[in-house]
């Protein structure tokens, strides 16, 4: 934990953020997660099957160590039928490892799914919390391209870690294997200086460690920087994805506007640092070569020059001398192991690190500290939603309900009027309880549901008409009669033939038939309560005349709150105004300086 200054002037503690945890730090709380998700038992099942096949095949590497040997000391006696009893146990011990290598892959394979279905599961469970998502997005850089983080992001780091953890696992294996072989080779190893005999026990297995702990710390020394350049550049990687994604999505407004060549201007920056970060991977990996290239080549002489001291010294025979060094091959291979994987090590530990952030953000905790009040949200009366001294946190200031006191019964229809320069959009956030941030009390009805209609294009979700309409409950939930009668009244009869097909509604429909559809859903599931953002102004007359007839009749129990002005023919459906107001002796274009808008995300829901 660090210190910081509080608004009171006292010091408060920050909490470590997931790069300054450590390994552990941003590992731990993974693997926390996985082990309590669904896919925790597979995960576990798998991590000892991939235990006991190593294990297997250790023992394998160990009978093929060990028939060296005899098979070299045949061939060294020109001993034909020793050559082809032996040739004979070879085909049958690499038989066995060929199957304990398939094995193994398959285990690999099968622990990459299960890995990213709990961590992709649980990175969605925490994203799709009520209203976190929403405060992720306004939580500055930590709440871009979360579909970056979730889907490449966690699919590179359960690949990367299987492959990895697989690999140190094996290695550790066969090191503490073939110390053993080491060790009882040159046990008897005696360096000759001046006349003299200095034993070395152990002589090999020294050398091996020597060897490769050199590889290792030169391998770090020159790769170290390469984890802050894979992040770097996936970070990079995110936001020419989500620029280019970002084109796609408003192909219309850009081509209708002539945006074509701003558009490539803006690609062309987000692809030039793209280029930058990887070409700054590039150089770290160059550099890294000479050391992995290098150790890798001395390889092929090393195990030789090691043991041919006890072969010219008599203490083995030529089969003895491959044997040695087929035994310092492999322990030295699984102590070269950090060399030979340190670029994917870095890899790994820049994707750990950004899945790390990522989850710690969604689990946070505590609200943002340059907060001093917060708006609480409450359950009150069935048919009630009460509102008192109602203030709003701001960018441009702070803002208020004029009316201090305000209590909303079952079947009221509320028009709330906004005064220049105030955020209408920020007050229909603040009562839905996605903007927490001001002062005040909200008192929702108990066990009575909200619908809540934003501005602009409403959202429909991906799937067929049937299932937009009724979201977010089950299509199932109505029946086709509820279904065809809805779209009906709002005008979209053309659409009921279409109920059961599946399509882009957002591009299929024209913004009018999107927002009737949205009242066509209300239509349908009824809700006691409606939550509108100035809902009535992209209405043509048409249309605008349905809706009001749907509330005088389908719809007359239901509470309406509308944000915005009142359109032409509305004034009769909202007996009762609001205003909203900047609070007094505050311009609309002052800064607060206590009470800027939320920078992280937080777990408190209201």
């Amino acid at each position: 934990m660090t210190d910081r200054a509080n608004n009171n002037g006292g010091v408060e503690a920050e909490p470590v953020t997931a790069g300054q945890a450590g390994l552990w730090g941003q590992l731990g709380p993974i693997l926390r997660a996985l082990r309590v998700s669904a896919a925790g038992n597979a995960i576990l099942r798998l991590v000892i099957e991939l235990i006991v096949v190593i294990v297997a095949t250790a023992y394998g590497q160990i009978q093929l160590n060990s028939w060296n040997k005899p098979f070299y000391d045949a061939l060294s006696r020109r001993d034909v039928k020793g050559f082809l009893v032996q040739l004979g146990v070879f085909f049958v011990i690499t038989g066995l490892l060929l199957v304990l290598v398939v094995a193994q892959k398959w285990v690999v394979e099968s622990l990459k799914v299960s890995l990213r279905e709990g961590l992709v599961r649980d990175l969605v469970g925490h994203w799709m919390s009520p209203r976190r998502a929403f405060w992720l997005a306004h939580a500055g850089p930590m709440g871009v391209n979360p579909d970056q983080r979730m889907h490449e992001d966690a699919r590179k780091l359960c690949e990367l870690s299987c492959d990895l953890g697989s690999g140190l696992l094996q290695a550790t294996v066969l090191f503490v294997t073939f110390a053993g072989i080491l060790w009882t080779m040159s046990s008897g190893f005696s360096l000759h200086v001046g006349g003299g005999d200095y034993p070395i026990p152990g002589f090999m297995l020294w050398v091996a460690i020597l060897y490769a702990g050199a590889g290792s710390l030169l391998s770090w020394w020159v790769g170290r920087s390469l984890i802050d350049r894979n992040a770097e550049r996936y970070a990079r990687e995110a936001d020419l994805r989500f620029s280019l994604v970002h084109i796609n999505e408003h192909l219309d407004g850009i081509s209708l506007a002539g945006g074509e060549a701003d558009e490539n201007r803006r690609v062309e920056v987000y692809l030039a640092e793209v280029l930058a970060a990887t070409r700054r991977i590039v150089t770290g990996l160059t550099n890294l070569t000479w050391i992995t290239s290098g150790f890798g080549w001395i390889t092929l002489v090393a195990p030789i020059l090691v043991a041919v001291p006890l072969y010219f010294a008599g203490k083995i025979s030529f089969g003895g001398l491959m044997m040695a060094a087929s035994a310092f091959t492999q322990a030295q291979s699984s102590l070269r192991w950090f060399v030979d994987n340190f670029s994917v090590i870095a890899d790994w530990r820049a994707t750990l690190l950004r899945v790390a952030s990522f989850r710690q953000a969604l689990t946070a905790d505590q609200l943002p500290q340059d907060h001093t009040s917060r708006i609480r949200y409450e359950e009150g009366e069935p048919g009630t939603l009460r509102i008192e001294n109602l203030e709003l946190s701001s960018p441009s200031g702070r803002e208020m309900l004029k009316e201090r006191d305000v209590v909303v019964k079952a079947g009221e229809r509320v028009l709330v009027l906004a005064a220049p320069g105030t955020g209408k959009t920020l007050l229909f956030r603040a009562l839905a309880g996605l903007w927490p941030w001001g002062a005040g009390r909200i008192a929702s009805p108990k066990g009575e549901p909200i619908f809540y209609m934003p501005r602009g294009t409403p959202y429909l979700p991906r799937g067929t008409l049937r299932e937009v309409l009724a979201y977010p409950a089950q299509a199932g939930n109505f029946g086709e009669d509820a279904y065809v009668h809805a779209l009906g009244r709002l005008g979209l009869e053309r659409l009921v033939p279409a109920l059961d097909l599946i399509q882009r509604w957002d591009r299929e429909l024209s913004q009018e038939e999107q927002l009737s559809l949205a009242f066509a859903r209300i239509v349908l599931q009824a809700p006691p309560w409606v939550l509108m953002d100035d809902a009535f102004g992209s209405l043509d007359d048409a249309a605008l005349e349905r809706v009001v007839d749907v509330f005088a009749s389908e719809l007359k129990a239901t509470s309406v709150i509308h944000i915005g002005r009142a359109a032409q023919g509305l004034d009769t459906m909202f007996p009762r105004v609001l205003h909203l107001v900047k609070t007094p002796g505050q311009a609309a274009s002052a800064e607060p300086s206590s009470t800027a808008p939320p920078r992280k995300a937080t777990a408190n829901s209201p």
